[in-house]
């Protein structure tokens, strides 16, 4: 007997398999991480059933998705942006405060620097720069002499270095400071002596007690102004210090 095959179209799958296949096509595309939400999305659960509608969930759900990735992105990058906003705002801002500590401390420094006082408060010269007298072996005043009785304080005229203190011959007790400004102020006929070398000084700062040590006819300070350390390079000490602002 000859079997017979039957011909013609092929049937379209029935109903349970169209679901099956459908459902399958969702899964696969929830695994993958393209519609992670699609059980939560508000559009495929009220839409209608996978066989009927086929895809259609599936793409609205994607196009969800997308829009919320979209939007996370946007509001990432504004917050980065806004980071980086406060970020360089705070760089500038500490730059700025860095620049006016600077420009303050330089400026501090410069009136340290150019601030001069009297060797002596409330006092006067009792005896001229290069007054002449049989006293002096040069035949002539090498400073200045301010009146002052013995234990008056002494202050450096202005900011420098001690670069020489103890005794001075003639002079007796004695300090000498190199100034900022590379000139040389000695005080002499000290009864005592408050500081010593090496040690920095500033404008006004007590450097000792004035007294009537070494050649002399009383109690009184002797100031000089030098070019060097060495006696015989004095420069007139009032000229000096009236240069410097100080009213004597």
């Amino acid at each position: 007997m000859a079997f017979m095959c039957a011909t013609g179209k092929h049937r379209k799958p029935g109903r349970v398999k169209r679901t099956t296949a459908q459902a399958a096509g969702v899964a696969a595309l929830t695994t993958t991480g393209v519609i992670g939400t699609l059980a939560a999305s508000p559009a495929v659960a009220a839409g209608n059933p996978v066989d009927q509608t086929g895809l259609t969930p599936v793409l609205a759900a994607t196009e969800d998705v997308a829009a919320q990735i979209d939007a996370q992105a946007t509001a990432q990058q504004e917050a980065a942006d806004r980071k980086a906003a406060e970020e360089a705002a705070a760089k500038a801002a500490a730059e700025r405060a860095e620049e006016e500590r600077v420009r303050a401390a330089r400026e501090a420094e410069r009136r340290r620097l150019n601030t001069f006082v009297a060797p002596i408060a409330h006092s006067y010269v009792s005896t001229a720069y290069q007054a002449s007298s049989s006293l002096w072996s040069s035949g002539s005043h090498t400073g200045i002499d301010f009146h002052a009785a013995s234990g008056t304080t002494v202050h450096s005229v202005g900011a420098g270095t001690v670069v020489a203190t103890g005794w001075g011959g003639a002079y007796g007790n004695q300090v000498v400071i190199r100034m900022a400004d590379g000139m040389y102020t000695q005080y002499g006929h000290l009864s005592s002596i408050g500081v010593t070398v090496g040690q920095q000084v500033e404008p006004g700062q007590q450097i000792g007690l004035s007294g009537a040590t070494g050649n002399v006819t009383g109690p009184h300070l002797h100031f000089e102004a030098r070019t060097t350390l060495d006696y015989g390079s004095d420069i007139d000490p009032v000229a000096y210090l009236r240069g410097h602002g100080v009213r004597i």
